[in-house]
């Protein structure tokens, strides 16, 4: 794995330029450009908050900074799987033509988006800033956080650009699991209102997924470090424990290197399927 990091430093500079492409194409003739990549989400959090807030009516103050909080993590997640599942088909003539470190492809999608990730969390210091929120501490760790997703993301996106090569429907497959996932996943609620208020039957279950299960957590401690513990009727604040994100980070680690050993056993007959 060590030569792979090495040989993609030597070709750091044909990975800049896939990334830079992917930038400029993906909002290309496009007036408002980057911040289409800022809308969506705040689209969806407004509507989200508007329906469990007002509608439901969910009595978490500031629920939208909380929503929010774990909707960009979980966005970044998503389309770096989503854009890697098709991209070794979209520079298959680049694969047929030239050497290069297959990893490149895949890999540059997901430093695209998280360009953009990293883009739309400097607006949400500011939407932070303007509700009063005090800075904390634990701001720090961010960094931590976001190496950890990037591992657990890359892992996966090398999966699924590599079994997409071979079957076309895993794309299609892709998006199906990750729209349950997002329901799965405590990102349109907390983490405590499934704890706090299940059935007492799947209380275990549930606490072992949303602990054990790496994106569950780091969404859980991107809300932990970056909030301040929230005041809700009948829902118990639950601290994060940095034990389970240790376990969250050496199986976000795992996953990145059996993605690649899986990637890299399979790479080099990726052009005859082109």
């Amino acid at each position: 794995m060590f030569e792979t990091i090495a040989e993609l430093a030597r070709y750091r500079e044909l990975l800049l330029n896939l990334v830079i492409r992917d930038l400029k194409i993906r909002y290309k003739n496009s007036a408002l450009g980057f911040l289409w990549s800022l809308i969506n989400p705040l689209v969806q959090v407004a509507t989200l908050t508007i329906v469990f807030k007002y509608v439901m009516g969910v009595k978490i103050p500031n629920y939208s900074a909380y929503l929010l909080c774990a909707f960009l993590p979980w966005t970044f997640f998503q389309t770096s799987i989503l854009d890697a599942s098709s991209s070794i088909a979209q520079y298959g003539a680049l694969v047929k033509k030239m050497y290069f470190p297959r990893e490149i492809i895949p890999i540059s999608s997901v430093i695209s988006n998280l360009v953009h990730f990293l883009m739309a969390m400097v607006i949400f210091f500011i939407y932070l800033c303007l509700l009063g929120t005090p800075i904390k501490v634990t701001w720090l760790l961010l960094p931590i956080l976001i190496i950890i997703q990037v591992m657990l993301t890359t892992g996966i996106s090398l999966f699924a650009a590599c079994l997409n090569v071979y079957y076309e429907d895993i794309k299609y497959v892709t998006a199906v699991l990750l729209n349950l996932l997002f329901y799965l996943n405590p990102v349109v609620y907390l983490v405590e209102q499934a704890l706090n208020k299940g059935p007492m039957a799947i209380q275990p279950i549930a606490h072992a997924y949303f602990y054990l299960s790496p994106m569950s957590y780091l969404l859980v401690a991107y809300r932990k470090i970056l909030l301040p513990a929230f005041n809700a009727a009948g829902i118990r604040d639950i601290p994060i424990s940095y034990g389970y994100l240790g376990i969250a980070a050496l199986t976000s680690f795992c996953i990145l290197v059996a993605g690649y050993a899986f990637y890299n056993k399979r790479k080099w007959y990726f052009a005859e399927r082109f």
